[in-house]
């Protein structure tokens, strides 16, 4: 019995190009694609084009959109600091400081004094 014979490199090589010229004549055999075929295609492409720009167009609606909710909660938040912070000043101003219990202090007592004598 025969053994194998490994293919050395000029086998290879022409196995190579007649694969290639196979490959080439079997694209030349195609039929060209007439005016019809490629109206339709080009067709498809801009519609598909069109529907990606549709796409791109929404979903930057939906980030701006996106954006003016986080901005309106940004000046809402604002807003309420100034609200609570004009409180804190209210509730500051409200409450009495040293000098003035003393003087409501030394009033009180100046009136029982009189009331006394």
């Amino acid at each position: 019995m025969k053994g194998y014979k490994d293919p050395g490199f000029q086998d290879r090589a022409a196995a190579s190009a007649r694969a290639k010229n196979s490959a080439l004549e079997k694209l030349k055999a195609m039929p060209k694609p007439d005016a019809a075929e490629l109206a339709a295609g080009a067709a498809r492409h801009e519609a598909r084009e069109a529907k990606a720009a549709a796409k791109r167009a929404a979903l930057r609606e939906e980030k701006e959109a996106a954006e003016r909710l986080e901005q309106e909660k940004v000046r809402l938040e604002q807003e309420r600091e100034a609200e609570a912070k004009l409180a804190r000043e209210k509730a500051q101003a409200s409450i009495p400081t040293e000098a003035e219990r003393k003087a409501a202090r030394d009033a009180r007592y100046a009136a029982r004094k009189k009331r006394k004598s």
